[in-house]
């Protein structure tokens, strides 16, 4: 087997991207790949954040959860990645994370990672593809092979059936609706096996 690399990147307030990110750590190590856990810097205010108790206990829970560096990005071969949705978009702190990588994109640094996606919303219909779509399209410019679960794998459909990738409703109690550990840890494996593939073809 090719050992691939993955960084599983994520921004998370209230926990839910954060417990995916680990469920895609969980099922890339099982593939055989050597995983990387990583959080994008947060730009709130530490004043906003002290008045929320779950986005609090969320920077609390990953405080010792190293922040994502371009280095990171250059390692991996492959990247999945781990966002809320913000109005039919990705984060503003995944956008910054994104926007300052023109350095790795103008060395063709970022050209053939393979690169995955998986979102949250308060409601089923509440942007989760726009989300997935617009940080894919980041992905477009930068060269990157998008691997989305499709319907490749009868686990999806448990768990809501996004093609574009695993996707999650969070109830006002903060819990995941849909049960979509196995469609995570699916995704997961399916971007290893297809980093496996564009490593090999290019070794």
């Amino acid at each position: 087997m090719t050992n691939v690399n993955v960084a599983v990147v994520f921004y998370s307030m209230g926990g839910t991207n954060y417990q995916l990110a680990q469920w895609a750590e969980a099922g890339a190590t099982e593939a055989g790949a050597e995983v990387r856990v990583l959080k994008v810097q947060e730009l709130a205010p530490q004043s906003v954040i002290e008045g929320n108790e779950a986005w609090k206990a969320t920077v609390e829970a990953t405080k010792d959860v190293p922040v994502a560096t371009s280095e990171d990005l250059e390692w991996a071969d492959a990247i999945i990645f781990s966002v809320p949705t913000r109005f039919g978009n990705m984060p503003s702190q995944m956008k910054q994370f994104l926007d300052i990588q023109g350095g790795l994109w103008a060395s063709g640094k970022t050209v053939n990672k393979v690169v995955s996606a998986m979102t949250s919303a308060q409601n089923p219909h509440g942007g989760q593809e726009a989300t997935l779509l617009s940080l894919y399209t980041s992905m477009m410019h930068w060269g990157a092979i998008i691997a989305t679960p499709g319907y490749t794998d009868p686990v999806l459909f448990g768990a809501g059936g996004n093609p574009y990738g695993t996707s999650v409703t969070v109830g006002q109690d903060g819990k995941m609706i849909e049960d979509v550990q196995a469609a995570v840890k699916h995704q997961a494996k399916r971007t290893v096996t297809v980093a496996e593939w564009v490593k090999k073809g290019n070794a």
